[in-house]
Parts: structure tokens; C-alpha cells; sequence
């Protein structure tokens, strides 16, 4: 668990809050502050120097950030995609009027329609070749999932699902809206007892056990992290589930045949350098009748995650574009017959898992420490505020071989009388 800790605590031993007084604030410094403002937009929030002066937005309300001394303000002006996480995780920037809503603020002046400012310049696919590879894979994996299946679990639902939920009610509980996700992508998916499945990247095991507990399917789940197969043999062996294999390997050495190839929260992972050769996997195994979906994090336009998530939570990430994902099919032939969006109901996944995140601080702080829970904070806001703000999107996107015929004639039901899409 040391190992894991380390790269967990990582925002803290780089920047300390600075102790005594950080000084007066010269003219110079206002000036410094409203170049970075104009550089993102100038967005609707107060703006805090450390001696109580600001520059406010006039939409700002009660919205903004307390810069706690001028080393702070520079590292944002320097790079504030990197900084601005690692001094709030620090201590060096404090939020009022929510972190949620500042972080949502910012991203609609750096994304209003008709301007140009952008997160980040587009992707270059030719640097991120290598960035996913075998190797690299497991190690961006490790960073993230394997900090600890206990600290997990004190806020995802208890099957321990790490993606977008599905609210077919709003009232319903996060439990009950990721049994319906389960229950959508198995319905989109046309399962029926002795089904062969191949699942790509299983998290905890969730669908898998879903998929082979409720529909009779015989599913193999592949994934690289250790802890997470580990906790879903556990979890499997002890429910009883039968006709569920989860191995540990990664998605280039899938092999075999399956008539349902579904793929929930791994794309992320893969790098648009290599979806080329995740569309070669599913054609090397989806049967000529069978189905395919994936669902992932999306965007609309072709930017790379900012340097603090690539850093400190999610390295080796990035959220495509539709036309980005359609690498996957339109080499091997396979017809997209149905995309959804389900951004909405991924912000109502955020915030409950922030919700439950936050009544756990006390047991996340026993576990790692103040900057951990900080940074961990960020990323959840920051999910919300994106997903929000329409800057990211949740795809789910159903394919089949060019010449199947045997797909739903519409989107109300099919002949097993299900409604699979």
C-alpha cells in the first residue's frame, strides 16, 4: 500500500501552502491576474489576491478563488492546467461558492460559443503512439484503479460500477440507476441465454456478473488490474455466479469467438493511436451475427486532457471524438447502428459518487491525507463541471457486421419482445 500511497500524495510533496506573510500585492500582481483572467476567458468569477484585493466579473456572485500568495499566481500564469490543481491541492487556492460551480464558470469562458480559446491545443495522435502501450498500459492503470479497493468503496454503489450511470427515473438511487445501466447495455446488446460475451476492461466485474447472473450468458472479462480482477473472482466465487471468467490480460491479446462484444468505460484508456487495433480485436472475434457496444467519455472537439489529470489521476487518458471512435469500425466494415448520450446522467453520476465522496473525508483522510482528499475532490468537481458544461460527453455506441440483418427494426422493441435500444 506504501507504493500506491506515494504517487497518491504527490500535489502535497510538490507545492506547501506558504507559511507567514506571503507579502503585499504591487500593481504588477493585479496586472499578472487579469492577463491570466483574459487567457481563460474571463470568466464569471471573483478573483482573491492574498491581501483581500480582487478583480470580480460582474456575473460572479458569490462564485470565485483566494490566491494565497504571488508563487501561486505565477505558477498559474506559467501553466495554469498543471498549477491550478496542484496549489488547490496544496492549499495555495481556495474556492467559495463551490468548487463545482467555479470550476463549471471557468469552463464556459474558455468554451463560449464563438470564441476560440480552448483547454488545450488539439491532440497530435503521432505523439501518443506509445503512450498506451503494453507496458505503459498497466503502469497508467496501477496509478489510478489500484490505490486501494477500500477507498472505492466507501462511495461507489455496492457492485462497485466506475462509470456512467443510467437515470431511468429522477428519483432513482445511484444503486438502482447502475442496475438500469446494466440492464440497458445487456437490452442494447440482445443477450440470450448461452451467449458467448467477451467483456474489455471489466472494472470490479459488475457487468460481467450481471450479464451472466441474469441472462445465462457465458462471459470472459479482461482487465489489467490486479486488484480490481482479484476483488471480481472474490465477489463472483462468493455469489456463486457461474459461467464467468475474469482474466487478467490486456485487450491486444483478446482471442476467441463471442456473439456480444461490449466494451463499458475502457476507451478512455486506449488512445486514439490504437483504436485501429482494438476494431482488429473485435473483428478477430465478434461472430458475423453478433453485436458490439461501447460506451466512454467523449468530446466534440479533439482536445488532450489537461496536464494535471494526465499527471496526477488519470495518465494515459483521453476521451475521443465520435469521428475519433469511428477508427475503430470503418477499417473492418462494421455498421454503427445506434449512438446515445448520456452526459447528463454521468454529471447525476458525479455528483452522488462527490456526495458520498465528502460524508467519507474523515476515512479518505486515514487512508492518504488532506492533499489526496483535495485532489480527489478536484477531479470529481471537475467532472461535473465538464459534463455539465457539454465540454465532455458520454457515448454509447452499438455495431454490428456490414451485413447483418439480424439488428432491431426500431428502437421500441424486437422480436424477443425486449427494447433493446
Amino acid at each position: 500500500m506504501s507504493e500506491m500511497r506515494a504517487s497518491a500524495v504527490r500535489p502535497k510533496a510538490l507545492f506547501r501552502s506558504t507559511v507567514g506573510d506571503p507579502g503585499p500585492v504591487y500593481p504588477i500582481d493585479r496586472w499578472i491576474l487579469s492577463l491570466f483572467l483574459k487567457g481563460i476567458g474571463n470568466p464569471a468569477i471573483r478573483s482573491v489576491l492574498w491581501d483581500g484585493s480582487d478583480i470580480s466579473h460582474p456575473g460572479a456572485g458569490r462564485v470565485g478563488m483566494v490566491i494565497r500568495n504571488r508563487a501561486t499566481l505565477l505558477r498559474l500564469m506559467a501553466n495554469p492546467l498543471l498549477n491550478f490543481g496542484d496549489d488547490y491541492s496544496a492549499g495555495n487556492i481556495e474556492i467559495e461558492g463551490g468548487v463545482v460551480n467555479f470550476l463549471e464558470a471557468v469552463y464556459r469562458g474558455m468554451m463560449r460559443p464563438g470564441r476560440t480559446c480552448r483547454r488545450s491545443r488539439p491532440v497530435a495522435h503521432w505523439l501518443q503512439r506509445n503512450v498506451n502501450s503494453l507496458s505503459d498500459s498497466r503502469r497508467n492503470i496501477h496509478h489510478h484503479y489500484d490505490i486501494g479497493n477500500d477507498f472505492y468503496r466507501l462511495w461507489l454503489d455496492k457492485e462497485m460500477l466506475y462509470t456512467c450511470a443510467y437515470y431511468p427515473a429522477p428519483d432513482a438511487t445511484l444503486e438502482e440507476a447502475q442496475i438500469a445501466k446494466m440492464e440497458l447495455v445487456c437490452r442494447k446488446l440482445r443477450l440470450k441465454e448461452g451467449d458467448r460475451v467477451i467483456e474489455a476492461g471489466c472494472g470490479w466485474g459488475g457487468l460481467a456478473r450481471y450479464m451472466a447472473k441474469h441472462y445465462g450468458v457465458k462471459v470472459r472479462a479482461f482487465n489489467i488490474s490486479r486488484e480490481q480482477i482479484a476483488y471480481a473472482r472474490k465477489r463472483a466465487d462468493a455469489e456463486s455466479i457461474t459461467g464467468v471468467e475474469f482474466i487478467e490480460d490486456d485487450y491486444r491479446n483478446i482471442t476467441g469467438e463471442c456473439d456480444a462484444f461490449v466494451s463499458v468505460g475502457m476507451l478512455e484508456h486506449v488512445g486514439p493511436s490504437h483504436y485501429r487495433k482494438l476494431g482488429e480485436v473485435i473483428n478477430r472475434t465478434l461472430s458475423d451475427t453478433g453485436l458490439g457496444l461501447i460506451h466512454s467519455i467523449g468530446q466534440n472537439v479533439p482536445e488532450s486532457m489537461s496536464g494535471w489529470m494526465e499527471k496526477r489521476i488519470f495518465p494515459g487518458s483521453y476521451p475521443p471524438t465520435l469521428k475519433e471512435m469511428a477508427a475503430i469500425f470503418e477499417p473492418y466494415s462494421f455498421s454503427i447502428l445506434d449512438v446515445e448520450n448520456l452526459r447528463l446522467h454521468y454529471a447525476r453520476t458525479c455528483e452522488e459518487w462527490l456526495e458520498r465522496f465528502e460524508s467519507h473525508r474523515q476515512q479518505v483522510e486515514e487512508l492518504f491525507d488532506d492533499a489526496f482528499l483535495r485532489a480527489w475532490r478536484l477531479y470529481l468537481c471537475g467532472a461535473i463541471a465538464n459534463f455539465r458544461a457539454g465540454n465532455l460527453q458520454l457515448f454509447q455506441v452499438v455495431f454490428s457486421r456490414f451485413d447483418n440483418n439480424g439488428i432491431p427494426w426500431t428502437r421500441r422493441g424486437d422480436d424477443r419482445g425486449r427494447e433493446p435500444l
